[in-house]
């Protein structure tokens, strides 16, 4: 009996394939700096200051790299305003728009529902503790 993934379409079934070219660009989307580059930048261009500023805890290195494997992958683009000082903007591309939108969901769903999932953590804690 197959499994789920073996069932979906061929463009699916291929992230489930460890040498599909698409597992890479999951793995840039879903990692830790990926989804909130990616959020963050849902309302809007931002430059690397703002991004700095609002993901809590990213180091300046963490955000260059994340920024330019994001822009490789076609999800954001980098512009670069002429001025004195020079202006540098991230905005997203159109798929790293739509890509967007179901990353802040599940943000929403986390946000909203994290007295729940404290108490699973609780509940496991203890559980353990107790043999």
């Amino acid at each position: 009996m197959g499994t789920r993934a073996e069932s979906g379409t061929d463009e699916r079934r291929g992230v489930f394939d460890g040498d599909c070219p698409a597992r890479s660009v999951l793995d840039h989307v879903t990692s830790r700096w990926g989804v909130l580059i990616l959020c963050a930048l849902h309302e809007g261009p931002l430059r690397f200051s703002q991004l700095r500023d609002g993901i809590g805890g990213i180091s300046e290195k963490m955000l260059s790299q994340s920024l330019r494997v994001l822009a490789r992958d076609g999800l954001l683009t980098r512009e670069v305003r002429p001025v004195v000082p020079v202006r540098v903007s991230y905005a997203l591309t159109p798929v790293g728009r739509e890509l967007s939108v179901p990353l802040r969901a599940t943000l929403d769903v986390i946000a909203a529902r994290l007295p729940d999932i404290q108490r699973a953590w609780e509940r496991t804690d203890e559980q353990r503790a107790n043999g």
